[in-house]
């Protein structure tokens, strides 16, 4: 069946239908304010189209509080896995009866006077005011020296992962040790496969400490609440890795080294490929290292609490490393590894060139403060760090989108009185 015509105009259009853009269209509409969804595939797409079997939540299922919709389910210490995070972001928008297009990408937005332009798959409308809820991992991000590998050579980057018997028989190299590198590497290993894995400097976290998972105390310590500007690093904290463990089977540290004495190969970060031959850099002992610093860094934050407020809890101790590498080897063959498949789990780069707007900075990225941006009636929502830690996480998007669809009703009403001011000359 045809889907009906766009509206030619709209107040709100929010552009991306994952668990951002209907959080924003639920605030939106608990204001009465008329809105659109545009989604360019389904809804939560990239949960069911990126991610491997396996996959699961890293954060408990408890922290999954979308507006006016907390996870219900029996296992709020557990960790969803993929199909029932599709499921739960389908129930959502079901929930709110969210105004959703699906099918329904934008090409390009632009502004035309007071209002904004959206030519879209299926048609142009204009609209006040426009939410970015797209995100900022837009398009898989594979270095070019991949093309100098050999055409034998089967590759494929962490988003069209699926499990292992998708890969030809034989090692597996997986570069990238974020959290899809480590879980996709774990997949890997517990598969019986033999695994390279291509470290980088990625931090890691503790799954449980001191009888708590580790969210749960970082939580009460105010961490997920923490705002962009009070962090340390500023704004530079959104393009930090995040930190890798893992949620599967019940929740786990993820940790390389132990990895390591059950067979699978360590290596730096990857510097040079010339037909089958790879050379890395010396920085393996590094890498690991600082995860781990990273790691008792969280487990003395959590010490520091349970002393200062006097709670009872089990007694801590600092991770000690159950392997150390040798002097590592900074080359490999490929051939003489066996290696047959690489997984390229290097993120993803953004693609803004759709958005013909003044609200980005020299880099690319837009700029804004709590997803306001430096145009007016513009608005993003689901980046990492868009407002704090929770921002790019379940449990911080009902109090972005709350934030977001105050600025939106405010913006309106000056647009509106705008409007009849000029009527009114």
């Amino acid at each position: 069946m045809a889907s009906p015509p766009l509206p030619a105009h709209i107040p709100v259009a929010i552009i991306g239908g994952g668990q951002a853009g209907l959080s924003v269209s639920a605030t939106l509409a608990g204001r009465g304010i008329e809105h659109l969804v545009l989604e360019k595939h389904r809804i939560a797409h990239a949960w069911r189209s990126q991610r491997w079997d396996s996959f699961c939540l890293v954060t408990p299922n408890w922290q999954c509080k979308l507006p006016g919709f907390a996870y219900q389910g029996d296992q709020p210490y557990g960790f969803m896995p993929r199909d029932e995070i599709v499921a739960y972001v389908e129930a959502f928008a079901r929930h709110i009866d969210a105004p959703v297009r699906e099918g329904c990408g934008v090409d390009r937005l632009a502004r035309d006077g007071d209002r904004f332009v959206l030519e879209t798959s299926g048609g142009t409308l204009t609209a006040d005011a426009v939410v970015l809820a797209v995100g900022g991992y837009h398009r898989p991000s594979i270095p070019r020296i991949a093309e100098r590998l050999p055409e034998k050579v089967v590759q494929l980057h962490s988003s069209t992962y699926r499990n292992p018997a998708q890969l030809p028989e034989g090692a597996v190299l997986v570069v990238g040790s974020g959290q899809s590198g480590c879980q996709i590497a774990e997949d890997l290993h517990l598969a019986g496969r033999r695994v390279h894995l291509v470290t980088g400097s990625a931090p890691r976290c503790p799954r449980v400490y001191r009888g708590r998972d580790a969210v749960e105390w970082l939580a009460d310590l105010g961490q997920y609440d923490l705002p962009v500007e009070q962090h340390p690093l500023r704004e530079k904290v959104r393009r930090k890795a995040n930190h890798y463990l893992t949620g599967r089977d019940g929740g786990r540290d993820i940790d390389l080294r132990r990895f390591a004495a059950e067979g699978m190969v360590l290596h730096g970060r990857l510097d040079d490929v010339r037909g089958s031959r790879l050379r890395f850099r010396d920085d393996l002992r590094a890498n690991l290292d600082g995860a781990d610093q990273v790691y008792n860094g969280i487990c003395a934050l959590i010490d520091k609490h349970i002393s200062d407020q006097d709670i009872a809890a089990p007694p801590g101790q600092r991770y000690t490393p159950v392997w150390e590498p040798d002097a590592p080897a900074t080359s490999l063959d490929l051939e003489i590894a066996g290696i047959n498949a690489v997984v390229w789990a290097t993120g993803f780069a953004a693609d803004w060139s759709w958005v013909e707007l003044p609200i980005f900075d020299g880099q690319g990225y837009p700029t804004h403060h709590r997803g306001v941006t430096a145009l007016a009636s513009v608005y993003t929502v689901g980046l990492p760090w868009l407002h704090s830690w929770g921002s790019g996480r379940f449990v911080g998007l009902a109090r972005d989108a709350e934030y977001l669809a105050e600025r939106i009703s405010l913006g309106l009403g000056r647009t509106m009185r705008v409007q009849v001011a000029r009527v009114t000359a």
